[in-house]
């Protein structure tokens, strides 16, 4: 499963991206917003998503606002969640490899819609490595005092 969301500076790129993955055959939830609402926050999709991904651990979450930078912040307070952000094809495949993230948190300002399909593309098919040096190290990403 793959659950996707959106704040109201990733809306209308959520729709978009939505109708494309669900031609594409996956199995993809749209967790909203399901109307605009300039007045929302990133917050509320972010935890929506990171809940999921929580409950389902083989599934993946993609999230959509104008910087990216507010959903990876708070998709991240979840334990179990490694929420990343990118600028390029590369820096998607060190993250899944490397840290098995499963939650892309994508930019509506800075990206366009091709490089958005491109990331999610490299993001859904990329594996983690099965090296133990990166095994150990995401699974010390949880170790904090306190979850969400």
């Amino acid at each position: 499963m793959i659950y996707i969301g959106a704040d109201h500076r990733g809306f209308e790129k959520k729709n978009e991206l939505f109708k494309y993955l669900k031609a594409q055959g996956l199995d993809i939830k749209d967790v909203g917003p399901y109307s605009y609402d300039p007045d929302d926050d990133y917050n509320d999709v972010a935890v929506t998503v990171a809940r999921s991904i929580r409950r389902e651990q083989e599934a993946r979450g993609i999230l959509i606002c104008g910087s990216a930078h507010g959903m990876v912040i708070q998709a991240n307070r979840f334990k179990g969640v490694r929420a990343i952000t990118a600028t390029n094809a590369d820096l998607i495949k060190v993250g899944r490899e490397h840290n098995d993230a499963n939650v892309l948190c994508l930019s509506a300002d800075f990206l366009t819609d091709e490089q958005m399909r491109e990331f999610i593309k490299l993001f859904l098919t990329t594996k983690s490595s099965t090296e133990p040096r990166y095994i150990h190290r995401t699974v010390r990403l949880d170790e904090r005092e306190d979850y969400a």
